[in-house]
């Protein structure tokens, strides 16, 4: 995803170079795209006159969703033509417009017409005078038929108009008509081919399911006499059954309570005591008086006896044995009439169980009745469904039956004309203007596209917003060959390339500070103080994509601008594989940073300060054989932080990003990253590779800084000429100065 945004953000930038870049080139080559333009013009009118006259002939038609129903609604077609609403069926009218266009069609106005053997209309001629008689296929003629043939729907109608474009305007007037008409035949022979085959069909179904619905009748009937069911129906019979089950269940239900309530009292009666029987419950005694009677009787003979022996007279004193022997009467007299009630409760407890049985035998028998009957039902109600839905069906198809013969008879189509083929008076081809107009357009286009093909092959970076459009732009580095236009300089120093010319350049913001490149790296570096005012970039790295993208220049012109501007400034080389800031100084690049890395306390013999005020420089010492694990050590960071603590702002130059990790591995330890990209010689997509490599290491990207540009080239826009009317404006004091 983020790719694709970074290259349409890059695309949008380069549409804007490449119209300034068209502006350039026509200006240029204005004479040639002239020339292209006059020659297609003449091409266009030399075209136009030898070209034929082609007439166009055109017929509307109106296809309505649905047929006239003559019968009204309630007869329906057994094949539809259409459906009853536009906008919910567009299939339908799409359908119709491509079978207009289909081959079957075509051939069947070929064979009406005889095109196939028609030369002037297969040559798209007026006359067939001198021209053979041709051997075409039906399928070629109407091959070519239909590529001239034009279906219009109209919009928001129901009408579609159908044109031709021939030669000949009579033909193509013939041709419409002949289109037209075998289309609404054609149309309306489908729609009886299938309602015959439809009712062919429906009509064999028609005698099956008669047949089928006289069997399953006579089978119902069988079966219901078989079953003893013509009397009452199936249900009338599952009530009766359903409601005496209840009546049964409810008398088998209180008979076994009555004979539970009788199995208790046996037990109840059982566990009397007969040697003390005045323990009786209370349900015994309210059941039986007599029984209560003689219990009350024994009861007050035990007391009698209680009594006299409390007064001290024993047992074989006469009263005592008078007593005694009543005690015993009433108590047997007791006994046996327990007996007697346990005889009863016993003769009850066993009617009651025959009552239970012979209740459970009539629920049993009739449960048995009412599963056969549910049997009997479902078999009923299989063949009275199988009854009913044939005679659905038969009623269905004999209905439809009907009304297919009826559609057959009404023969109505849903396709009518409204107007008829046209004769065309006036050619629609060719067209004078038009042609023109198309040739001012081809012309245009050539001349443009060969004049600037160039450009359009170019991928190269030209504007920052080419490498990333969220990038921010911290300013534009001019040619450095510009830095001192001075006329004592040869050519091959003002291009950086004489003697010392590339260490030079890396001064040029002490040497020139009113030139043009000192006043962009100033605005560089006034940037990036503004990016974070509150929390500043105290270490910055300054690198590139690939090698000879000016980074190390532009690491000492913003070291070298912000030590002018009062900070203290020291300049770190990084780039421990070609090392190269010791020399833009002087410096013999002897002790250096690798050699603080071994040791901090040598890092006082590598720095050094340089005849810019405030600016101090740790060269790269001696090349190391492993540059990124140095660089990825905690002997880095401390020296790191030591230069933290002794400087205002530490710039560190760092190796290009592209052919070694040198510079990610120093993205992750430094405030911000300041990347450099050359004007029209970096690619495109090593630079965005290269700044997706810092953002996927979570490093932070200040800006960018486009290196390298040019006037004449105009890569960067107003903003970066006004470095070079400052340094033509410069270079004008200079030379007023010497002279």
């Amino acid at each position: 995803m983020q790719e694709r945004e970074e290259a349409e953000g890059g695309d949008s930038q380069g549409v804007q170079v490449t119209l300034s870049a068209v502006s350039a080139a026509l200006r240029k080559s204005w004479g040639f795209f002239v020339g292209a333009v006059a020659l297609t013009l003449v091409v266009a009118v030399v075209i136009t006159f030898r070209q034929t006259e082609i007439f166009r002939s055109s017929g509307t038609i109106q296809i309505d969703p649905t047929p006239p129903r003559p019968l009204g609604n309630e007869i329906q077609s057994v094949v539809e033509m259409g459906t009853g609403a536009y906008l919910n069926n567009r299939e339908y009218y799409e359908t119709q417009y491509r079978i207009l266009e289909s081959r079957r069609l075509a051939k069947r106005v070929v064979q009406t017409l005889s095109l196939h053997r028609d030369p002037a209309f297969l040559r798209n001629r007026r006359s067939a005078e001198g021209l053979p008689i041709p051997e075409v296929s039906v399928d070629d003629a109407a091959a070519v038929l239909t590529s001239r043939l034009a279906i219009e729907p109209q919009k928001q109608s129901r009408l579609v108009t159908i044109a031709f474009r021939d030669a000949d305007p009579v033909r193509a007037q013939r041709i419409v008509t002949t289109v037209i008409e075998s289309y609404r035949k054609q149309n309306l022979d489908d729609v009886l081919d299938s309602t015959n085959s439809a009712v062919d069909w429906l009509r064999g179904q028609e005698g099956t399911l008669k047949r089928e619905l006289e069997s399953q009748e006579l089978d119902l009937h069988k079966y219901k006499k078989d079953k003893n069911i013509l009397s009452l129906s199936m249900d009338e019979q599952s009530n009766m059954l359903r409601a005496e089950m209840g009546k049964l269940n409810e008398l088998l239900t209180e008979v076994r309570a009555k004979r539970e309530e009788l199995s208790a009292r046996r037990s109840v009666l059982t566990g009397i005591n007969e040697k003390d029987p005045a323990d009786l419950p209370s349900t015994e005694l309210l059941a039986s008086p007599l029984l209560q009677r003689l219990r009350e009787g024994y009861i007050d003979s035990v007391k009698q006896r209680d009594g006299l022996l409390a007064e001290g007279k024993g047992a074989l004193h006469p009263e005592v044995a008078a007593a005694s022997s009543r005690v015993e009467t009433t108590r047997a007299a007791v006994v046996r009439e327990i007996k007697n009630v346990k005889g009863g409760v016993d003769r009850d407890y066993t009617a009651a169980s025959r009552q239970v049985n012979g209740l459970q035998s009539l629920y049993n028998a009739a449960n048995k009745r009412a599963l056969e009957l549910n049997l009997m039902e479902i078999e009923f109600n299989r063949l009275r469904r199988s009854k009913d839905n044939t005679e659905r069906l038969y009623s269905l198809v004999r209905d439809r039956t009907k009304e297919s013969d009826l559609t057959l008879m009404m023969r109505v189509n849903n396709i009518h004309v409204v107007d008829e083929a046209t004769l065309p008076n006036d050619p629609v081809q060719p067209s004078l203007p038009v042609n023109l107009a198309a040739g001012l357009v081809a012309g245009v286009v050539l001349g443009a596209g060969l004049v600037v093909g160039r450009e359009f092959l170019d991928k190269s970076v030209k504007t920052l917003a080419d490498v990333d459009p969220e990038l921010p732009l911290l300013g534009v580095l001019p040619a450095l060959e510009h830095a001192d236009p001075g006329p004592k300089r040869s050519r091959r120093e003002r291009r950086g390339r004489g003697p010392a010319g590339d260490e030079q350049l890396g001064l040029v913001v002490h040497t020139h500070p009113t030139s043009g490149a000192a006043e962009a790296a100033r605005a560089i570096r006034t940037n990036i103080m503004f990016m974070s005012p509150d929390n500043p970039y105290k270490t910055l790295l300054i690198t590139s994509a690939a090698p000879m993208e000016g980074k190390t220049t532009l690491a000492c012109c913003i070291a070298t601008a912000m030590a002018q501007a009062g900070q203290r400034v020291v300049l770190v080389d990084c780039d421990m594989r070609r090392p190269r800031i010791h020399r833009v100084f002087g410096s013999s690049g002897g002790a250096g940073i690798t050699n603080a890395l071994l040791d901090i306390a040598h890092l006082d013999q590598g720095l050094f300060e340089t005849e810019v005020p405030r600016l101090s420089v740790l060269p790269c010492g001696p090349i190391p054989p492993n540059p990124a694990e140095l660089l990825h050590s905690e002997s880095f960071g401390k020296v790191l932080d030591e230069l933290r603590a002794r400087f205002d702002r530490v710039v560190i130059d760092s190796p290009p990003l592209g052919p070694v990790t040198d510079g990610v591995v120093l993205s992750t330890r430094v405030d911000g990253t300041v990347f450099v990209v050359r004007a029209f010689k970096t690619r495109k997509d090593i630079a965005r590779r290269a700044v997706r490599s810092i953002r996927n290491v979570k490093g932070t990207l200040v800006g960018g800084v486009l290196n390298g540009a040019s006037a004449s080239r105009n890569a960067y826009g107003e903003y970066g000429m006004q470095y070079y009317y400052q340094s033509a404006y410069a270079s004008d004091e200079d030379d007023a100065a010497q002279s």
